[in-house]
């Protein structure tokens, strides 16, 4: 029941705010980190690849990409996924700020769109990384 409330707010926000813009991402691309958390620990050999276009890889396992709004970092994710299969599962995330203010992941979402990738997702973070992932106890990388 959790789950289909968060996925009802998010739908609504991503209404909302699909008046002002059209956003890169269809709602059901879209993946509360309350259920990317279950995956990671449900099914480790079909996890998905998890790159952080943001600030750093927080999420345990992801890729640290460097922030999406920058052109040499959309270089370097196009070059991290080009090899991959067109329907591997990828999710992006970055958690600096609230999704919609995000200046990150529609660059990034933009370009796996245009590599024409059919199973590629975006984790909804709706605050920012502490709040949605780290203060909910779920897998970080140790960063040093």
């Amino acid at each position: 029941m959790r789950n289909t409330q968060l996925i009802a707010v998010l739908m609504i926000i991503m209404g909302i705010y699909g008046f002002q813009t059209k956003e890169p991402w269809t709602a059901s691309q879209l993946v509360s980190p309350y259920d990317l958390n279950k995956q990671m620990k449900s099914d480790h050999e079909n996890n998905p690849i998890l790159l952080s276009v943001g600030p750093e890889a927080v999420i345990k396992g992801s890729v640290d990409i460097g922030p999406g709004q920058e052109e040499k970092n959309i270089d370097k994710l196009i070059s991290q996924v080009e090899k991959l299969d067109k329907d591997q599962e990828i999710i992006i995330y970055c958690g600096c700020c609230p999704l919609q203010k995000c200046p990150n992941v529609r660059p990034a979402f933009e370009a796996l769109n245009d590599l024409d990738f059919t199973n590629h997702k975006l984790l909804a973070i709706l605050n920012n990384i502490k709040t949605d992932w780290i203060d909910k106890g779920y897998p970080v990388n140790i960063i040093e």
